[in-house]
């Protein structure tokens, strides 16, 4: 069990660059750019940005998808901030566009930035928030899927979908993992 006085980490997954700006695999990022209040700035020491939220560190790593953690764990140690309190925010081609998904723990799956998380901090036990982005079409690959920018009727919704992550992430800080798991693992966007 982490202590409850620990600062939260919450880590925004994505890629750098404006090639990647708007494309599914960055929607971590988009989420903390809905949630933020204060501008990010570069923490070449963390090798990402960084903004605060209250008490919480916000961080989009720039060191690419594949070596978030990284960026992760230097940011964590600096601040002593333990595993169970570093909560990542990712996308999701699992997952229907929009739905989100609170977990505290459990494998990567085919996603190489969580992957990269839990290896640098060498545990499962890391919770996340799983942001759906929708199956790839068919003859669409899930590298190319994940890299494509959003379809018309998705960035319309897209958003509703980042407000509700945003929702989400400030119920974790607040109110706890297992309280946002009862609101927001439900169908829908």
């Amino acid at each position: 069990m982490e202590p409850e006085s620990a600062p939260w980490l919450v880590v925004g997954l994505g890629n750098p660059g404006s090639r990647y700006v708007r494309t599914r695999h960055n929607i971590g990022w988009l989420a903390l750019d809905a949630l933020a209040s204060d501008p990010f700035r570069e923490e070449k020491r963390f090798e990402g940005a960084v903004s605060r939220l209250g008490e919480a560190w916000l961080l989009k790593p720039s060191t690419f998808m594949n070596l978030s953690g990284v960026s992760a764990r230097a940011l964590a140690d600096f601040y002593k901030i333990p595993h169970g309190r570093v909560l990542v925010v990712l996308d999701d081609a699992a997952l229907p566009f929009g739905r989100l998904r609170v977990r505290p723990a459990g494998s990567a799956g085919s996603h190489n930035g969580l992957e990269s998380v839990l290896t640098h901090f060498a545990t499962e036990e890391v919770p996340r928030l799983r942001i759906g982005i929708g199956a790839p079409p068919e003859h669409v690959s899930l590298h190319d899927h994940v890299l494509m920018p959003f379809i018309a009727e998705e960035a319309g919704k897209l958003p509703i979908a980042l407000d509700r992550a945003a929702e989400a992430i400030r119920w974790i800080l607040k109110k706890g993992l297992a309280a946002a798991m009862n609101e927001f693992n439900k169908e829908g966007l």
